[in-house]
């Protein structure tokens, strides 16, 4: 008979045929029990003893027990209550155990230093390296500091002291004596050694620093270092051989969009992720990155974090947190077939609620306003609670387009039937044209079908029109989703939302409310006034995304070019009259110079 045991140690024990023969460790080496030695406390073997001991890092600190080293160390004096300078005390031959691979960024071991030093949130790090890579692992407050000592290991770790360093004197083993003296000898001959393949690794790396430094092939590999010396939880960069590998080489796809098509993958530490593989990138390679160290600045309960991105010759991926659930899209317009898959009432509300306030912080909480220009269904993403979650911002800036005077159809960046009417108008996008896109999600969110589909039961009109006729009724119950009528419906939340999407999806972009105010009208802390009928100054066509997408005046054009021609105005210019209601600004001065 076999059983396991997890013992009071923190390892997993298999035992065979009684309680003494153990057949099986989850692992061999005590030290590398995450925490054996308490927190801060540093676990180790010397020659006399093959159990594993525990001691502080060094006379800076003390133990919490003394009668138990077990029990871990704390700082004699804490870095907040530092009176002189705050430094780092070195530990040779440590490392500091983690878990959490967004910790993991690849510098050298100064940067890594430098960096946990001058961040308020690193108590410590670790430097390690590989055959080819320089590994810097922070740990960041409040995490729990686990260290490992050996002569073996290949790593030195730094942690945070009240000036000055009073390192651990020697054991008194390693004093005097003819042994003691060749094995100093035998130290220094190491440490020559040693010191000698360091060197020439450093001429080696100042070598290809140079050539990548002044290459313009390689010019971007030091912006990359720039970049990540500047921030502990900064993306981590994957190469594309390793996101061809983990993604099983694209096969696995979750969806496309405007920006790409998005594949899972399992990264090497069994994280499960979704990587986007961007299109129409036309930015150089500093840029990029710096794009995209703001989206990854960004936090919040409502939007998709980005873990990281790769950025090799055309090839640029972002890689972003995997949600389990999936796009809104696939929820809220199933089919019978897929009634499982309904969404209640309550959760569609949660849903508009939380993605209201993720684009609140994207215009409003953040140091720069992020546009985010494609709000729609499919951007709306649900965790394993239903939580929503929005993707896909910032992305826009990614897409750089020629000549934004006359942005042609094929430029613009957004789907049919949330697109805003100053899209094709002419006027400039400011966050209020996000408020359009939202609000035409919010009255899918109430309905369960797509606001630009037609009907006979909505006498072929565009459904918000519909809609708007059936509020005006006093009808708001017939726009509700047929599918929930025999569940517990809040009609109060749904007449505020029904109110809120015909606010959001007011023609001109002042009469929209702001991204906050959404919030507070959706939770009931500010009054709702009567929304006025929105009047439809885009139609689309039933065929396409981002394309083909046509003008409906809200007052009729001129009935032909001959009277601007007459006018003396050219005849491009007063093409592109006739084919908006709004001319350019340089159109303007076209026409009033003539």
């Amino acid at each position: 008979m076999r059983f396991l045991r997890l013992g009071s140690d923190g390892n997993l024990r298999m035992y065979s045929g009684g309680t003494t023969a153990m057949t099986w460790a989850a692992l061999a080496d005590q030290c590398q029990v995450y925490g054996y030695c308490g927190n801060m406390g540093i676990c180790s073997y010397n020659e006399s003893s093959l159990s594993p001991i525990c001691k502080c890092p060094s006379l800076n600190f003390e133990a919490v027990d003394v009668n138990d080293s077990r029990k871990g160390c704390k700082r004699k004096v804490e870095v907040a209550d530092c009176a002189g300078n705050v430094t780092m005390l070195e530990l040779k031959q440590t490392k500091f155990l983690t878990f959490q691979a967004q910790q993991i960024v690849t510098i050298g071991i100064t940067a890594c230093r430098v960096n946990c030093l001058s961040s308020p949130s690193c108590m410590a790090c670790t430097s390690t390296s590989d055959t080819y890579v320089l590994y810097c692992y922070m740990k960041n407050t409040p995490d729990f500091v686990s260290g490992y000592q050996g002569p073996v290991l290949l790593g030195t770790s730094y942690i945070k002291v009240c000036g000055p360093v009073q390192p651990n004197p020697l054991p008194s083993d390693q004093i005097g004596g003819d042994k003691k003296f060749r094995e100093s000898r035998g130290w220094q001959v190491g440490v020559f050694v040693a010191g000698t393949l360091l060197g020439l690794a450093a001429l080696v790396g100042l070598f290809w620093w140079f050539r990548c430094k002044n290459s313009p092939k390689f010019g971007g590999v030091w912006a990359q270092y720039t970049l990540l010396d500047y921030a502990s939880g900064a993306p981590v960069q994957f190469s594309y051989k390793d996101l061809h590998r983990w993604t099983k080489g694209f096969k696995d796809k979750l969806g496309a969009g405007g920006f790409g098509a998005v594949y899972r993958g399992v990264l090497a530490n069994r994280t499960v992720v979704a990587a986007k593989q961007l299109e129409g990138i036309e930015q150089g390679e500093r840029q990029f990155r710096m794009e995209v160290a703001t989206i990854s600045s960004t936090h919040h309960l409502n939007l998709v974090r980005l873990i990281g991105f790769c950025s090799e010759g055309r090839h640029r991926l972002l890689v972003y947190e995997f949600m389990k659930n999936g796009s809104l899209d696939h929820f809220l317009f199933t089919t019978e077939d897929q009634s499982g898959k309904l969404l209640n009432w309550k959760r569609r509300f949660n849903i508009a609620l939380g993605t209201a306030r993720g684009i609140t912080y994207l215009h409003e909480e953040c140091r720069d306003c992020i546009v985010h220009c494609d709000i729609k269904p499919e951007n709306i993403l649900l965790d394993a609670n239903f939580n929503a979650k929005v993707s896909d911002f910032g992305l826009a800036k990614l897409i750089s387009t020629k000549d934004q005077r006359y942005r042609s159809l094929t430029t613009i960046r957004g789907t049919r039937g949330y697109l805003a009417p100053e899209w094709l108008a002419n006027l400039p996008i400011t966050s209020k044209s996000d408020l359009y896109s939202y609000g035409m999600v919010l009255l899918e969110l109430v309905s369960g079908r797509r606001n630009f589909e037609v009907s006979e039961e909505i006498n072929q009109k565009r459904f918000s029109e519909w809609a708007y006729g059936e509020f005006e009724k006093g009808n708001v119950e017939t726009i509700v989703d047929k599918r929930l009528a025999d569940q517990g419906v809040d009609m109060e939340q749904v007449t505020r939302a029904v109110q809120v999407s015909f606010w959001c999806i007011q023609e001109h972009p002042s009469q929209r409310p702001t991204m906050g105010k959404v919030v507070q009208m959706l939770e009931g802390i500010v009054e709702i006034a009567r929304p006025p009928a929105p009047k439809a100054l885009m139609k689309g066509s039933t065929s396409g995304t981002s394309t083909n997408l046509s003008i409906q005046a809200s007052a009729p054009p001129p009935s032909s070019s001959s009277s601007f021609q007459t006018a003396g105005i050219s005849p491009v210019v007063s093409e592109r009259i006739m084919e908006r209601p709004y001319p350019s600004v340089l159109e303007l001065f076209e026409i009033k110079s003539h």
